[in-house]
């Protein structure tokens, strides 16, 4: 019995070594995080105006603003859901719903695991190939749309198979149980009870994304772009257009590269307030998911 006292406390012990460890650990990085946060405010927060917002690029640090690129960003990141996300949840619920479980399907699992960790440079090496000479989309909005949306696509899938993989198999046996075809099965129950992981790792992706420098410096966006996209609404019918997706452009990260990359400290501030603008856009887009993952939350009854 006392053996028995001592392999228990001994546990306990670990068990409280390991929490002290973990809760070291998480403050460790609150405190890193929140440095590098009060860092940028301190540097750049005193450039945050309108005229910031609304100015293009300058060779004159106080009349330089971020317009063209928080809007290229803000297009880029919308053709890049667009393409990504309804595709790699269909991708999702085929491989853990529908594929057969054989050596080929387990291939695929393989390869979109390790494609999921292939650097993002290899991305754009491959984009400039095929979208910009082969497609011929040239240094294009869509291109870099599409370059984003190829390196998120296996985060999507991996995340909506997780998802999916995490609701309990008796909601799948009820529904066959009451007549429902596997088609009714997935869309009634299985997605919306799995909506709220699903959209946790589109956001995780899409984050990731809105920071990437490397695949669309590779497939040639600007440094410095003085212009904005063709606007989508027109006065002339149809009242919508496209164009805008073949539009040269530019983002928020390679903005801030340009400034970070001059010797003068003004464009280093600068560089530092586009940071927070970008730092605010990621958690706008967070914020935006929490709201869809809880109104999906609220609208299912367990």
């Amino acid at each position: 019995m006392s053996d028995i006292k001592k392999i228990i406390s001994r546990h306990k012990a670990y068990d409280a070594s390991f929490a002290v460890f973990g809760l070291i650990g998480l403050f460790v990085a609150l405190i890193t995080l929140t440095a590098l946060i009060v860092d940028l405010a301190i540097d750049g927060a005193a450039r945050l105006d309108v005229g910031f917002f609304t100015s293009f690029p300058s060779r004159f640090a106080e009349k330089a603003g971020i317009l063209s690129a928080w809007v290229g960003t803000t297009l880029v990141m919308l053709v890049t859901a667009a393409a990504a996300v309804p595709l790699g949840v269909a991708a999702g619920v085929y491989l853990e719903e529908y594929a057969p479980k054989n050596w080929f399907t387990h291939i695929i699992e393989i390869n979109i695991s390790n494609l999921a960790a292939v650097p993002s440079i290899v991305y754009g090496l491959m984009a400039l190939s095929l979208f910009v000479y082969q497609f011929g989309f040239g240094q294009s909005i869509l291109t870099a749309g599409l370059t984003l949306a190829l390196l998120i696509l296996p985060m999507v899938i991996i995340a909506t198979r997780e998802s999916i993989r995490a609701i309990p198999s008796a909601i799948r046996e009820a529904a066959y149980a009451v007549g429902a075809t596997k088609w009714q099965m997935v869309r009634d129950h299985v997605l919306p009870y799995s909506t709220g992981g699903i959209l946790t790792g589109i956001i995780i992706a899409l984050s990731r994304a809105i920071g990437e420098s490397a695949p669309v410096i590779t497939i040639g966006a600007l440094t410095f772009i003085a212009f904005l996209p063709t606007p989508p609404i027109t006065s002339e019918a149809p009242y919508v257009s496209f164009q805008w997706v073949m539009d040269p452009f530019t983002v928020m990260p390679i903005q801030m590269f340009n400034w970070v990359s001059r010797p003068q400290p003004e464009f280093h501030f600068n560089a530092a307030a586009a940071g927070l603008v970008l730092l605010a856009m990621t958690l706008i887009m967070n914020g935006i998911a929490i709201y869809i993952r809880y109104r999906f939350r609220k609208r299912i009854k367990w």
